[in-house]
């Protein structure tokens, strides 16, 4: 009787911070033959009573496997750990967050050493790892054929999504989507504010909140619609200029709730500013437009 075995692919993590040590455990939990190595020896200790074998040197780490993924603290830092390391005929894999900018400039970088580059951004936190219903998501881009080589390993510690040939794009959708989330949590941020001096429980109100946002997110696919289109005043049932009108209100709350209103007035701001210059009809998308330097 014969029992068939699939090799699962060797793995180089050079970085184990916190994520990158999450990412670690669920190689190594899969069954990936895993190479650490950290700056903070420590760090790589604990790792290899699970498994994993500790590299003595970036070098050895690197000579390890094909599948090399970095996982630091900054752009600088990757800079600073791959200089004089053997990267030709590698496939390195970049999971330390960066701008577009950083990212395409790594993937010209890698292409001179000899390696093949993908570009990550990871949309977790370390908790979600290795947790497949917690929803976490890694974006990718640069070589496709690269991506589908290791879709299955990368996708092991997460989720995987795709999102293009041009390395710049996995940073950039990151930071798109991380510059929604901080919009949302400046706006959370006002709501609480406005009710902590009064009897109302925190607990109670929270709910409500993220019913709403909820309730909300869908605009988003309707701001890109528009987008696409050109057209900002079709199918609109809150238009900019009736809109605009109820800012005063919300501003006048915030004034006698002695809240400030520094996280909500530069957008209001940009709403008067753009009912100057567009129609009443349309809806907030041309905000977006005067964002565009």
């Amino acid at each position: 009787m014969t029992q068939n075995t699939v090799e699962k692919s060797a793995v180089t993590l050079l970085g184990l911070g916190a994520m990158g040590a999450a990412l670690a455990r669920t190689w190594l939990a899969a069954g990936h033959p895993l190479t650490v190595w950290n700056r903070n020896p420590h760090r790589s200790a604990a790792l290899a009573a699970e498994g994993a074998r500790v590299a003595d040197s970036v070098a050895d780490a690197v000579a390890a496997s094909t599948l090399v993924v970095v996982c630091l603290l900054d752009d600088a830092s990757v800079d600073e750990v791959l200089a004089g390391a053997d990267l030709a005929d590698r496939d390195l894999v970049n999971l330390t967050t960066s701008t577009p900018a950083q990212a395409r400039a790594r993937a010209e970088w890698a292409r001179e050493c000899g390696a093949r580059y993908l570009d990550g951004g990871i949309m977790a936190v370390p908790p979600m790892i290795g947790v497949r219903e917690a929803g976490g998501y890694v974006f990718y881009s640069g070589s496709r054929e690269l991506f589908e080589r290791h879709r299955e390993t990368l996708g092991v510690p997460a989720g995987t999504t795709y999102v293009g040939e041009d390395a710049g794009f996995a940073a950039l959708h990151d930071v798109a989507l991380l510059s929604a989330m901080y919009g949302m949590f400046a706006g959370s941020a006002h709501a609480f504010a406005l009710i902590r001096k009064e009897d109302i429980d925190p607990a109670s109100l929270a709910p409500l909140l993220a019913d709403w946002l909820v309730a909300m997110a869908p605009a988003v696919h309707r701001t890109a619609d528009r987008l696409r289109s050109g057209d900002y005043t079709e199918e609109v049932s809150s238009p900019l200029a009736m809109q605009v009108a109820g800012t005063p209100t919300l501003l006048s709350t915030a004034e006698q709730q002695g809240v400030s209103p520094e996280l909500l007035k530069p957008y209001f701001d940009l709403m008067r500013r753009r009912l100057g210059e567009g129609s009443d009809e349309e809806d907030l998308t041309g905000v977006i437009d005067l964002l565009m330097r």
